[in-house]
């Protein structure tokens, strides 16, 4: 049997291990992912859980419950040596060890890009998995809590502070879904007022939202400012050292949840450590069909998608454009790829991918939404509902679409849940507690 390697389990990656076990013949080939999550993350859906309004672990979709004919190894690929068709891949718990393929999909995706600013590495959160955005949403509770404790003044300010950086998808969406939540919770808690609250959102273009036009862009900055919001457009952080934010306008002020949006980088293992074709920002050269290599120099048994690929859009009138790096293309190349693969296999002609746009979606908090679609705009409740309704039919396995609709048909009637867990981050803090209680009664004693 042929072995084919998937780096990665993300969209790309469990696409296409999920579309490979559905098209491969029995013993035609022997499928194996690598990732260091058992679970591939549905990101759109992670400002609403930020805000509560999804449950955590219905936005991750497990590798070994919907892969049955795939090897699953939990680690990281640190080197391909394709020459050798070999990939070295780190583990928890072991030695690195080679594994071997005859055919590899790199579908590695993409990091979090940062900047060497003074206090980011110690204050931010990213939102990327599922894990930061609960962190994000128990941080925010605990400070309204702690907040409601303490009499009007400097402190309370600080923790009632939230500032995002980076104007894009995830960070305007964040950004609005927290907005949302931290209004709504200002009715469980009397001792605080729309006053206490400060939300900023920065970034360093002129505009929000890049994926739609000018006028749309706006509207959205008009409307979170309506809700309170502070935007900061044409601005740098210049520095978040001890929770003390220091913005490129002027702007500073004391923070206590600040989260870092903004943008993403080539996978390092990507970018700096295969024999396979990169380009200058470290994302693989890949053809129209999602083989590696160009028209005159494919690179055999290779492939990749996804965001640590450059892959040409055929739908563009620009030359040399590429496809927009999304969870909308990344879907759709993991299938395509996994039909390209099976017919590489059975000697017979790849396909090009090629995707038009459904147009952006983006939810700006509960009720709240725009939409674009080429020249058509929709604003407000309606792009909300719009909002929810594909990513509900986008997020895959029936099993996670039925649990993310009963959260949501829940909430109607009872509200989202405002309960903060953000002990499970220390979970032996209470037994050590009671050691430590335990102890000292016995020293007394």
């Amino acid at each position: 049997m042929r072995r084919i390697l998937i780096v990665g389990g993300g969209y790309a990656g469990f696409y296409t291990a999920w579309k490979l076990e559905k098209k491969l013949r029995p013993h035609e080939a022997d499928v194996t992912i690598v990732d260091p999550r058992p679970y591939m993350t549905y990101q759109p859906f992670l400002p609403e859980v930020t805000a509560g309004s999804v449950e955590a672990r219905h936005v991750a979709v497990s590798l070994r419950r919907h892969l049955r004919r795939t090897h699953i190894i939990a680690g990281r690929v640190v080197n391909i040596d394709h020459a050798h068709r070999t990939a070295t891949v780190s583990t928890a718990d072991a030695a690195d060890r080679e594994v071997g393929y005859d055919v590899i999909v790199v579908t590695a995706g993409a990091v979090t890009r940062t900047f060497p600013i003074p206090g980011v590495a110690d204050e931010a959160i990213g939102l990327k998995h599922v894990e930061e955005a609960v962190a994000i949403r128990d941080r925010l509770l605990t400070a309204f809590e702690r907040a409601a404790a303490l009499p009007p003044g400097r402190e309370r300010r600080r923790l009632l502070t939230v500032t995002v950086v980076g104007g894009g998808f995830t960070g305007v969406e964040g950004f609005g879904e927290l907005l949302s939540l931290a209004t709504a919770l200002l009715k469980h808690y009397p001792e605080l007022s729309a006053d206490d609250l400060a939300f900023h959102l920065v970034e360093v273009r002129d505009r929000i939202l890049p994926e739609v036009t000018d006028q749309p862009g706006a509207w959205v900055v008009r409307h979170l400012e309506r809700r309170g919001a502070h935007v900061h457009l044409g601005t740098k952080l210049v520095s978040a050292r001890d929770g003390h934010i220091v913005l490129s306008d002027g702007a500073e002020y004391d923070n206590h949840l600040l989260v870092w949006t903004a943008g993403n980088q080539s996978n390092p293992v990507v970018a700096r450590h295969t024999d396979l074709p990169v380009d200058q920002q470290g994302l693989f050269r890949v053809r129209v069909d999602l083989r590696l290599g160009t028209d005159d120099a494919p690179v055999p048994d290779a492939w990749a998608a996804g965001d640590n690929a450059a892959v040409p859009d055929l739908t563009s009138d620009l030359p040399d454009a590429h496809v927009v790096p999304n969870a909308q293309n990344a879907v759709r190349q993991g299938k395509r790829l996994a039909k390209n693969i099976v017919a590489d296999l059975r000697g017979r002609r790849t396909k090009p991918y090629a995707h038009h746009s459904l147009g952006t979606v983006a939810t700006l908090g509960l009720g709240k939404g725009i939409f674009q679609y080429r020249r058509i705009v929709i604003t407000g409740l309606l792009a909300w509902l719009m909002h929810r309704g594909y990513h509900v039919l986008a997020v895959p396995t029936w099993e996670r679409k039925v649990r993310v609709f009963l959260v949501w048909a829940a909430a109607l009637f009872y509200g989202r849940d405002i309960v903060s867990l953000l002990s499970v981050q220390h979970p032996r803090a209470a037994f050590l507690d009671a050691t430590l209680g335990a102890r000292d009664r016995d020293r007394d004693e």
